[in-house]
C-alpha cells in the first residue's frame, strides 16, 4: 500500500467530513457526531493560509488527516502550533498516523518558524500516545474532566514537542 501525503484543498471537504463519520475518529477528538459538510468546506476555504491540513491518501481514498494550527493571535505565541491527527477506523495500525506525523513534524521543523508543537490526547488513547512519544512529544500535564465523550467526562494529557528534541523516525 502506497500512502501519499498531500495538502488538503477546499474540494476535499467531503472526504474529510466522511472521516468524521467513523465513531472511533470523532470520539477520539473534540468533534461531535453529525458534523456538517458545510463546516469543513468553510475550514478548508477560509483557513487555508494559516492552517496546514495534510491528507494521507491511497489512490482517491482519504485514510486520515492531520494539521498544524496557530495557537492564537498573540505574537508571543507565534512560535507554537497545535497539532491534530485522525486516522479512519479501518486504517489504524497500518502506518497512516506515522506517515502523517512524519510529514507534519518535517513541515514544522524545516519549513515553518515553529519550535513548539502542542496537542491534547485522551488518557485512554494508548496508540496515539505511543505515536506522539515516538516523534518526541512529552507529557506536560493532565487535564481532569477535559471533555464529555459518550456521556462521561474523560481526562486528557497535554503533550508538547520542542524542535531541539531529537526525533525517532
Amino acid at each position: 500500500m502506497d500512502i501519499v501525503i498531500r495538502r488538503a484543498e477546499p474540494r476535499d471537504y467531503e472526504s474529510i467530513w466522511r472521516t468524521f463519520q467513523d465513531e472511533g475518529v470523532y470520539s477520539g477528538t473534540l468533534q461531535t457526531p453529525f458534523v456538517s459538510q458545510e463546516r469543513w468546506m468553510k475550514i478548508l476555504s477560509e483557513g487555508a493560509d494559516s492552517n496546514y491540513i495534510l491528507l494521507a491518501c491511497c489512490g482517491d481514498e482519504v485514510l486520515g488527516h492531520g494539521g498544524l494550527h496557530p495557537i492564537g493571535k498573540a505574537a508571543r505565541r507565534a512560535h507554537a502550533m497545535g497539532l491534530g491527527l485522525v486516522v479512519r477506523d479501518a486504517w489504524q495500525g497500518k502506518g497512516v498516523g506515522n506517515a502523517l506525523m512524519a510529514a507534519l513534524v518535517d513541515l514544522a521543523d524545516n519549513w515553518l518558524p515553529v519550535i513548539r508543537l502542542e496537542l491534547t490526547v485522551y488518557t485512554d488513547n494508548e496508540r496515539a500516545i505511543a505515536l506522539y512519544r515516538k516523534f518526541g512529544f512529552e507529557m506536560e500535564g493532565t487535564h481532569r474532566c477535559y471533555a464529555l465523550r459518550a456521556g462521561r467526562y474523560i481526562d486528557a494529557y497535554a503533550m508538547a514537542r520542542l524542535k531541539s528534541k531529537p526525533v525517532a523516525v
